[in-house]
């Protein structure tokens, strides 16, 4: 190999490292990829722009508009109003195909935000063993269509991007709908095995209250004790910052001083109680936002607040609401609640402000779990024709020659025409992030194609299975795209696995689309880590799992899923 084709392996694997390194911004490290192989001339700006623009990641970008407008609808909130009623196993499997069929034609984390809070509060079915079937659910319902997850459709983009036809909306359904069905039989059969949570325990939720000791406190200079800290409703002191010395844990002979940060655990329903005690200010309450309607909202993956912390994110001005509380990974933060970096997936409790509700950044940055909902939901003749013009255009594509493309197109216009969707909210939820995915992917496959690793590649594989079967390459292919998925995201693991994919079934004389499959279903195949699929990490935050619950349960189901589908793709589509 020439010096150019070993920079280009570099490339590739420092790409996949980072991305292991870096696993919350995907988008910067494929951006750092896409300018190093600029300035190494693995591909030229004109390559960029043609990727840029490719019909593939323009339908992508057009989707993920079109739900903006969706999320707005009632069609969620009617599917989680009617879920629990009847027995158990039928509103169990009402909740389960409900979730997979709507994840099917839009955003799965849309789905799962919009029934936690009614999962949780429901007293028919223990929610500890739903919430983790729910985000699995939302992952195979997402494998049913093209549009049904974001992996379908970039792996469609990088087909187009090698001058193939590219897929249609329902080739991907016989294959995911028999792992659907297969899967949820295991999931419903295996869901006693999860851990049962007590209602107390859901309510409580581990949550951290922070509250601060003012100068002119009663409470200074007395004990833990003498305070009647010890003996709250529902609350419990678990730790003292003191001028950035961490106290915990905290004995009742411990003295109260001025300006000491009380961390408290418990039932954030019960948080109004501290009031009562002299010179205790509430973190939310400084500037009168404490009120009874608390509100719980989960940070959207694309929130512009990830990675800040409250001060730099100019929490208050920005959301009209102080942040009382924050839950993350299944567990309490620890520590001051002002200096923790927010996540996306994870979940705040809001003391929110009379204009909460009115401010138009709420739906860019989170799902609202429970409370205060916000006033810019779709009613009306808004709210059914973009719900029924959605359906209109997929099916426009199924059964006419206009294509998806031109389809979306046509209704992302109306729903601007209408006031369904704004320049104002495109402008300000434009998915940059996905678009840097993509087209990072883009480049990166031009870039091996360019520097012929792509036909060393396919060379190589020739020669290593010559006479071998070629089920054998369809398998690794699939497993090391599963094995990526858990350790990147699921966009991520497909845009690295596809060129591999595609030029292994050059190599071995075969049809790539088999293989482009098993990267497709592999990559969406997310079932035993919390963190790689946002749903995973969505209900891990609500349902107070730990990591060896995922393992615990996730692991047979990654198994059926896996098989199911390896046998399924090469039946649907031979080699």
């Amino acid at each position: 190999m020439i010096i150019e084709q070993w920079l280009m392996i570099a490339v590739f694997i420092a790409t996949f490292a980072s991305l292991v390194k870096y696993q919350q911004v995907p988008e910067r490290v494929f951006s750092v990829t896409v300018l190093v192989c600029l300035v190494l001339s693995f591909v030229t700006a004109d390559d960029i722009l043609a990727n840029a623009v490719n019909p593939g990641l323009v339908t992508l970008i057009l989707l993920v508009l079109c739900s903006f407008a969706f999320e707005r609808t009632s069609i969620l909130r009617r599917l989680s109003a009617s879920v629990f009623n009847g027995s158990k196993i039928k509103s169990s499997l009402r909740l389960l195909l409900g979730t997979a069929f709507a994840s099917a034609f839009m955003s799965n984390t849309a789905v799962v935000a919009t029934l936690i809070n009614t999962v949780k509060k429901n007293t028919l079915i223990n929610p500890g063993r739903l919430l983790l079937p729910l985000s699995f659910a939302a992952i195979l319902g997402g494998t049913l269509t093209l549009v049904g997850t974001s992996t379908n459709l970039i792996v469609n983009s990088l087909m187009l991007k090698q001058g193939a036809a590219g897929f249609k909306f329902f080739d991907f359904t016989i294959i995911g709908l028999t792992a659907l069905l297969t899967c949820l039989l295991f999931i419903v059969f295996r869901a006693r095995q999860l851990p049962k949570m007590a209602q107390a325990k859901l309510v409580i939720n581990d949550y951290l209250l922070e509250a601060e000791v003012s100068t002119s406190s009663a409470l200074i200079g007395k004990s833990i004790e003498e305070n009647g800290l010890r003996n709250l409703d529902s609350l419990f002191l678990v730790e003292i910052v003191r001028q950035g010395r961490l106290i915990s844990p905290v004995t009742p002979e411990e003295s109260v001083q001025a300006k000491d940060k009380l961390i408290f655990s418990g039932d954030i329903s019960k948080v109004l109680t501290l009031q009562q005690f002299d010179g205790l200010t509430l973190f939310a309450e400084q500037d009168d936002l404490l009120k009874e309607n608390l509100t719980e909202v989960l940070i959207k993956p694309d929130s512009a607040i990830a990675g800040k912390t409250l001060k730099k994110a100019g929490f208050r001005a920005r959301f009209d609401s102080a942040v009382v509380a924050i839950r993350r990974e299944g567990s309490a933060l620890s520590g001051k609640l002002g200096d923790i970096v927010l996540q996306s997936g994870d979940l705040l409790v809001l003391a929110v402000g009379k204009d909460f509700a009115t401010r138009t950044n709420l739906s860019k940055n989170f799902f609202i779990v429970s409370g205060r909902q916000a006033e810019n939901m779709l009613s009306g003749w808004r709210d059914y024709t973009t719900v029924w013009g959605f359906f209109a255009a997929i099916l426009i594509s199924v059964f006419t020659p206009i294509s998806l493309l031109s389809s979306l197109f046509i209704y992302v216009a109306y729903l601007i025409f209408s006031g369904s969707l704004t320049v104002n909210e495109i402008k300000r939820r434009f998915p940059l992030e996905i678009w840097m995915i993509v087209l990072g992917a883009l480049t990166l496959a031009t870039a091996i194609e360019n520097t012929g690793i792509a036909q060393l590649i396919a060379n190589g594989i020739e020669q290593v299975l010559q006479g071998q079967s070629v089920y054998l390459a369809f398998v690794v292919i699939f497993i090391l795209t599963l094995v990526m998925t858990e350790l990147i995201t699921n966009s991520a693991a497909a845009a690295l696995s596809f060129p591999i994919a595609y030029n292994m079934a050059i190599g071995l004389n075969v049809d790539p689309t088999p293989f482009v499959m098993a990267v497709a279903f592999a990559a969406s195949g997310s079932f035993i880590s919390p963190y790689g699929y946002q749903t995973n990490v969505m209900v891990y935050n609500a349902g107070n799992y730990q990591l060896k619950d995922f393992v615990k349960f996730g692991l047979p189901i990654s198994f059926v899923y896996s098989l199911t589908v390896m046998l399924m793709i090469p039946f649907i589509f031979p080699f």
